[in-house]
């Protein structure tokens, strides 16, 4: 069976002045029908960029340096003006992370629910809608404004919005970002069910990574516009072998213990102008040797995931794990 999306070595770069900022450096990945996956790292790590890439949304000064995006098949860079429409609106959904910049301010939720739907307002097929997104009472919704609506409310018309159509693959940006703590699990629980329901494929983007790893069958660390970790979700958060990874579980709130504190990273991710033609975690790598200085770490397949680290199959202990070996 094909994939629904196949991404192939895509490289993406964004004009700034006079310089080129590279924020996709040759990224790979292929979604099944029907999956869920987590793509996940810090702002900066090229997640968003990869995300809106599937429907060719990026900004103006954005430009495809290279590689493909396709579709259920279909070269979502090589459509005309009117087949990107249609495979936006029919076969993609898109939750972004504040819902109040997504819906539009000056019209009823009704009335856009009806617009995604392609019917007349006041059709029941917006209440049904609207209650499968969980919004206890869908004609109040239906006839507020979006300044209305809580944040967990307006995120839920928005993704009634994405899931609309039975759309073959929803994308969902920091989909909890800016809503309270309280119902960040509600709004993802309630995505992968409505997943399950439409047979849609899921990517979410966050940089929560035990969230995202406890609702995704697999998961993509991305740095420095590469994916430099991926594979189940379980053996990915439960032993990671890249660097990067270990550290960013390190950081994680709720991974500290009992009276522990979190491990920040040290510094920033970097900001690439060309092609990383060595590791762009060594500046950052407890573990950096000269080699990652100088030459680009290789994608290797380990059991089942695929880890850019030169010492992938070596493996690479943690300080404290190092610590406690000695």
């Amino acid at each position: 069976m094909k994939p629904r999306v196949e991404i192939r070595d895509l490289t993406v770069s964004y004009a700034a002045g006079d310089r080129a900022i590279c924020a996709l450096d040759g990224v790979s990945l292929s979604i099944a029908a029907d999956e869920a996956i987590g793509i996940v790292g810090e702002s900066g790590s090229g997640k968003s960029t990869l995300g809106m890439a599937i429907g060719r949304l990026l900004a103006p000064n954005a430009s495809f340096d290279g590689g493909d995006v396709l579709v259920e098949g279909r070269s979502v860079l090589r459509c005309t003006d009117p087949e990107l429409r249609v495979v936006r609106r029919d076969r993609l959904g898109f939750v972004f992370q504040n819902p109040m910049s997504a819906l539009d301010p000056t019209m009823r939720i009704g009335r856009q629910i009806a617009l995604a739907l392609g019917l007349e307002r006041g059709s029941a097929e917006i209440n049904e809608l609207l209650l499968k997104a969980r919004l206890d009472d869908p004609a109040t919704a239906a006839a507020s404004f979006p300044h209305e609506l809580s944040g967990g409310m307006a995120q839920r018309v928005v993704i009634a919005l994405a899931i609309a159509r039975n759309p073959a693959v929803v994308i969902a940006d920091e989909p909890t970002a800016s809503l309270d703590a309280s119902i960040k699990g509600a709004i993802l629980d309630l995505l992968m069910a409505l997943g399950r329901d439409t047979g849609s494929s899921l990517v979410i983007m966050s940089h929560d990574l035990r969230m995202v790893a406890r609702r995704c069958a697999r998961i993509f660390v991305m740095y420095g516009g590469r994916i430099v970790e991926s594979g189940a979700s379980r053996e990915v958060f439960a032993a990671p072998r890249h660097p990067y990874t270990q550290a960013l579980i390190r950081a994680a709130a709720g991974n500290e213990g009992p009276g522990g504190r979190l491990e920040p990273i040290p510094g920033v991710p970097p900001v690439l102008h060309r092609r990383s033609e060595d590791c762009a975690f060594a500046a950052r790598c407890v573990h950096a040797q000269a080699i990652c200085r100088s030459t680009r770490p290789p994608e290797v397949a380990l059991q089942g995931r695929v880890v850019a680290c030169h010492f992938a199959k070596d493996g690479v202990s943690t300080p404290a794990e190092a610590a406690a070996a000695t």
